[in-house]
């Protein structure tokens, strides 16, 4: 099992991150995706990479609310752009970028610049993206729209609109889309669209250490609790987990050349 995103690197774990990390491992968990934030935490990423470079992958790339009043986000993006050139060791993806209108639309223009700056980065360097979308699917699909047919791949992390916006944004490149605790959360309405997506579509996520799914909701997350989602969409689909495992482990082995 893959759990394609997670930032155990973060400070939330900094007290028992071995032990988190051996629980994951114990839980059957091959390997963790980390994406990337800012510069304020990007050397505690590569860190936590370091020690476990077989088993965490780290992303480079500049998350849409570290643009939001933020003075420095070019200098913050002409970072992500020198590191993606020669970076400190291997990296699988540039995420997470994203649009995120949740707190406030004031900056959604430099959000849009610098999320299709990072795209056309994606596809210099034949690296998948990592997306994170709130608020803005419908910005997100008008800017996703302007690649079709030039190779664009990647995530939609922590996916949360319907399965028409699902077909709508694969029509413009090859995506896949993350599910996390928020599927076992009783009134989320996502265990409907996630039973109404094919499976070889679908990748399992944490997004440690936030979104806890049952039975562990309210607690602090971690990768080992991926176990939970796999179990939800087996559930969903009516099918043995383990080929929940076998198929979303697959994709994203492919998706991120692992």
């Amino acid at each position: 099992m893959i759990d394609t995103h997670s930032h155990m690197y973060a400070e939330e774990f900094d007290t028992d991150r071995d032990e988190a990390l051996q629980r994951a491992w114990d839980a059957g968990i091959e390997t963790l995706i980390l994406p990337d934030i800012d510069s304020e935490s990007r050397d505690r990423m590569f860190d936590m990479a370091r020690r476990e470079p077989q088993r965490c992958r780290p992303m480079l790339g500049l998350h849409p609310t570290s643009v939001n009043d933020n003075p420095r986000w070019q200098e913050e993006l002409d970072m992500v752009e020198r590191l993606l050139a020669a970076p400190p060791m291997p990296v699988c993806g540039v995420g997470e970028i994203g649009l995120d209108l949740y707190w406030s639309r004031e900056f959604y223009g430099i959000q849009r610049e610098v999320f299709h700056a990072q795209v056309e980065l994606a596809l210099k360097h034949d690296m998948p993206v990592v997306i994170h979308t709130r608020s803005a699917y419908d910005e997100m699909l008008d800017a996703v729209n302007t690649y079709k047919g030039r190779g664009l791949r990647g995530i939609f992390h922590a996916y949360a609109a319907d399965v028409d916006m699902a077909r709508k944004l694969c029509r413009a490149g090859d995506f896949f889309f993350g599910i996390g605790g928020v599927v076992t959360f009783k009134n989320s309405g996502l265990d409907a669209v996630v039973r109404d997506m094919p499976l070889e579509l679908l990748l399992l996520e944490t997004d440690s250490p936030y979104l806890t799914p049952v039975p562990h909701r309210g607690k602090r997350n971690e990768s080992a609790y991926v176990v939970h989602v796999c179990r939800k969409v087996a559930d969903l689909h009516g099918v043995d987990e383990a080929v929940v495992d076998r198929l979303t482990t697959a994709t994203a082995r492919q998706l991120f050349a692992l």
